[in-house]
């Protein structure tokens, strides 16, 4: 596999308006051509998006072929979801990004568009149902490692002032200290999840989100 980013803009210091990613699962992009007439192209209509670009032999590369499902339903070939995500990753998630798939070969009988669209749509719709669920079984955890954790913590706390403090000598003075750190030892559980944890996955779900309306379009490579 060969992958390829590259920004739109004739100077090297401006910030790019757009970029666009590809790559080929069996052999380098080729270049873009100017088109002398027709329709426009989804990057002509939609300036300043940034495109991830595919170019494959024929549609069936896009889909997993272990899976016996519908072509709508089918889901992606995991080199291809890999990088379509990561590259949706190093763009900010409320900027717009789209698909254009080139393909050698244009499936006969079927609207390339329609199924390329509407695989990549249910596909990360899909992900990011999971993602809503593992959000909440995060939070969920949290909730309860936060009350075990308190718990434990006041039971430190207390033990502390019903037996450590009213023993004078080095033992008592370090049972305390040790009930002290094994307290707070038992709140780092919740404190990661309330302030780490929770936001890559959050963020990754908006990636989800906005993959599964992004605009696709199919492009035939002569």
């Amino acid at each position: 596999m060969k992958s390829q980013a590259t920004s739109s803009g004739n100077q090297p210091s401006a910030p790019p308006q757009e970029a666009s990613v590809s790559l080929s699962l069996y052999k380098p992009p080729l270049r873009r051509k100017n088109r002398a007439g027709g329709s426009p192209s989804l990057s002509q209509q939609m300036p300043g998006v940034h495109h991830i670009e595919l170019n494959l032999r024929d549609i069936n590369q896009l889909f997993n072929t272990m899976d016996p499902s519908p072509f709508h339903e089918k889901d992606l070939d995991h080199d291809a979801e890999e990088f379509i995500l990561s590259w949706a990753q190093e763009f900010h998630r409320h900027e717009p990004v789209d698909l254009i798939v080139h393909l050698e070969k244009l499936p006969e009988g079927h609207d390339a568009k329609r199924l390329a669209e509407e695989a990549v749509h249910n596909y990360f719709a899909y992900r990011a149902r999971l993602n809503h669920l593992e959000f909440k079984r995060l939070m969920k955890q949290g909730r309860m490692s936060l009350a075990v954790g308190l718990l434990f913590l006041l039971a430190c706390l207390g033990a502390i002032n019903l037996f450590a403090l009213k023993q004078p000598g080095t033992l008592p003075g370090f049972i305390s200290e040790g009930l002290t750190i094994a307290g707070w030892v038992a709140m780092w559980k919740p404190m990661q999840i309330y302030l780490y944890a929770w936001w890559p996955l959050r963020r990754r779900g908006q990636i989800f989100e906005k993959l599964s309306r992004m605009p696709v379009e199919v492009r035939h490579r002569a």
